[in-house]
């Protein structure tokens, strides 16, 4: 059976599976929790936030990609990236610059401090879920279950 809600149809689930379902969002929501927990401590003390982190990230990973492909990519306005992404100029970590073929497109490259930041922030990401695929066999359910025990553990 599907149900329509907000715009969008949505496919029943079984409900036997239930409490497997229910655990897999806790899983995710405590896995999450932990995995940005440390790049959120290092933000913080910069004054920056995750949003400033995935722009950042993005940035790093497709330089030079335009202000509109961040905005297709993360799925946002671009009034809703418009703050982050001023807030990394001003910082020194992006340059947002107009493309030398199209004045209209605003590109957005990296600076070494801003390449640095995503690296010390993402290598955090990176030890844990190679800490997390190496405790388990690899599956979803161990790997967030393993996730979100390393969030309880973390408190």
């Amino acid at each position: 059976m599907i149900l329509r809600g907000s715009g969008r149809f949505v496919k029943m689930f079984d409900q036997n599976r239930e409490a497997v379902l229910r655990q897999a969002i806790e899983d995710l929501y405590f896995g999450y929790r932990a995995f940005t927990a440390l790049p959120d401590e290092i933000l913080a003390a910069s004054g920056l936030g995750r949003t400033h982190h995935r722009v950042l990230y993005f940035v790093c990973r497709r330089p030079g990609m335009s202000i509109g492909e961040l905005v297709a990519l993360l799925d946002v306005t671009k009034q809703a990236l418009h703050r982050p992404i001023k807030d990394l100029e001003v910082r020194g970590l992006v340059v947002n610059a107009s493309d030398p073929g199209d004045r209209r497109v605003r590109r957005l490259t990296a600076t070494d401090a801003g390449s640095d930041l995503e690296r010390r922030l993402t290598h955090t990401q990176m030890v844990m879920l190679d800490e997390v695929f190496a405790d388990g066999d690899g599956d979803w359910y161990s790997v967030t279950g393993r996730m979100a025990n390393l969030a309880r553990e973390k408190g």
